[in-house]
């Protein structure tokens, strides 16, 4: 973020940010249609599947959903406009019009996200708390981590300090989950945060804007070898745009990055209000209820394979009084005894039978939704321990049953309808809109000493661009303020275009404070929700 606003640092109307075009006329007008349209549809889709609700607890819902869309709307303030922070500065598109541009490719990039980043941040969350996420653990839990990210992102905003929301967000969980830890009597809550879950997250946090740094430096260096064309490298002259085929490969750009941080960043949003609608309505979401109409046959007959197939690694003379709870523990404690596996199979040959007894998941009856859900949920987590840690070795052939079997049940219990997709995508919107210009003037002048160049901000661009579709491919969270950003001063650096220190110190400031900040701040108000629900 620019520690300055823009609006002290700006005075020559030939700058960037104050060229005149038509797109400021119709700016405003078309967001506004687009804002109404959104919640219009929004209101109608949650209206319509709380149908199915037996009981709605309308304000506690209604606050929980305002705070979750103001996470995202942080997160816009934050992230989103560093994808037209080029684009501006080499003049290839208009401010306003640029905007715009970025804004709707988001919002693609948001309803084609595929959920995986949503439900992998959510992974490291401890179990007890996602299966009681109703009770006032879990409500506690929802309300202290988004209040303590967005307090942390408000705050490193008003003091300048370009901070992640991806970085927040996940030391927000981790602080919720060393409090339920703290709190929970002695022996329980052994999985107070997914360790192996955690370490993923922040080495992909961590790696990320050292990659960003690096191949954009690298790639700058390879476009001045393969392409000799000065024009490229130069400071844009006067207000003229850039050449053509230079201009198209910058749109290019900026429409990948924004596509991309809209499918990856988007969903912590996503993830965030799945588990609110869970937790305060389960009847209306705890499944899904519009899988294909093939659904339940096809997880029958996965769920057939699987129990043959575990009943393989069943040792002899081994009995289990209480499957669930021998299942309950190995997910806690991330371990296999020999006890697990027929825990295992029964647990899904039960689960199964009552799942088998409706046509649909639809038909599922009100009353059973919840503790089929969670079921399906638990074994889901157990799944996890075999085809992802392999803590129980087994063959090709066995391992695929239980891969399929893993995909059926996420099917059922980890999903995105698409009005929240719709309801993202416009918080993202809204809080592009009010703290664009301070980002891009951040990106675009504070970080090197000299005019970004064509060259910079395409190289930049594009390692971004695929940092963060890669990250989204591999279900990953990633920065995009500290991806693009660190990209811009690995083609400064690169350029010999020298760094601006302060701004850089302000940068590795905040990836050194947000983690621990934002852990204390969920733990602390953790606490404090446990003795109000």
């Amino acid at each position: 973020m620019a520690d300055i606003a823009p609006s002290q640092v700006h005075s020559d109307a030939s700058h960037p940010l104050h060229s005149s075009n038509s797109a400021s006329k119709w700016f405003l007008p078309l967001f506004a249609l687009v804002l109404v349209c959104g919640l219009g549809y929004v209101a109608y889709a949650l209206a319509r599947d709380l149908t199915t609700a037996v009981a709605v607890p309308w304000i506690l819902l209604g606050l929980a959903l305002l705070i979750a869309l103001g996470f995202e709307f942080v997160n816009g303030f934050h992230d989103t406009a560093n994808a037209v922070a080029t684009v501006i500065y080499t003049r290839s598109m208009p401010a306003e019009f640029a905007v715009i541009w970025s804004g709707f490719f988001n919002f693609l990039g948001v309803l084609t996200s595929s959920g995986a980043v949503a439900f992998g941040i959510l992974a490291l969350l401890p179990v007890e708390l996602i299966l009681q996420v109703g009770s006032g653990s879990g409500l506690a839990m929802v309300f202290a981590l988004l209040i303590a990210a967005i307090v942390w992102n408000l705050g490193t905003w008003y003091l300048g300090l370009p901070s992640s929301s991806s970085h927040t967000l996940v030391g927000s969980i981790i602080g919720v989950g060393l409090a339920n830890q703290f709190l929970a009597p002695a022996g329980t809550a052994t999985s107070g945060v997914d360790w192996s879950q955690a370490t993923n997250i922040g080495l992909s946090l961590l790696i990320s804007p050292l990659i960003g740094f690096g191949l954009s430096a690298v790639l700058l260096l390879v476009m001045k070898l393969l392409v000799r064309n000065k024009a490229l490298y130069a400071e844009p002259k006067g207000n003229q745009p850039p050449p053509l085929w230079i201009r198209a490969i910058l749109i290019f750009t900026c429409t990948g990055v924004s596509f991309a941080h809209g499918s990856n960043d988007g969903q912590k949003g996503m993830g965030l209000i799945m588990l609110i609608l869970i937790g305060l309505v389960p009847t209306a979401f705890a499944l899904n209820r519009t899988p294909d109409v093939n659904y339940l046959e096809a997880y029958k007959s996965a769920s057939a394979q699987v129990e043959t197939a575990l009943g393989k690694y069943v040792k002899p003379g081994v009995t289990v009084s209480d499957y669930k709870a021998e299942v309950s523990n190995a997910v806690k404690n991330k371990t296999w005894t020999d006890a697990t596996t027929p825990a295992l199979q029964q647990y899904i040959h039960q689960t199964s039978a009552e799942v088998a007894g409706f046509p649909t998941l639809e038909a599922v009856p009100t009353n059973l939704v919840g503790n089929v859900r969670n079921d399906i949920y638990l074994i889901g987590e157990a799944l996890k321990l075999i085809d992802k840690q392999k803590l129980l070795p087994m063959d090709a052939g066995d391992l695929s049953a239980v891969t399929n079997y893993h995909k059926a049940v996420d099917n059922a219990t980890k999903f995105i309808p698409l009005w929240v997709k719709v309801a993202v995508a416009i918080a993202l919107g809204l809080g592009t809109m009010v703290g664009w210009k301070r980002i891009v003037v951040t990106v675009g002048e504070k970080i090197g000493k000299t005019h970004l160049t064509y060259g910079q901000g395409a190289a930049a661009e594009v390692v971004a661009m695929v940092t963060i579709a890669s990250a989204d491919h591999l279900g990953l969270p990633v920065s995009t303020t500290h991806v693009l950003s660190s990209g811009v001063a690995g083609t400064m650096a690169a350029n010999g275009s020298g760094l601006q220190w302060s701004t850089v110190r302000n940068m590795l400031m905040a990836w050194v404070l947000t983690l621990p900040a934002s852990i204390a701040i969920a733990f602390l108000l953790f606490v404090i929700m446990r003795q109000v629900f």
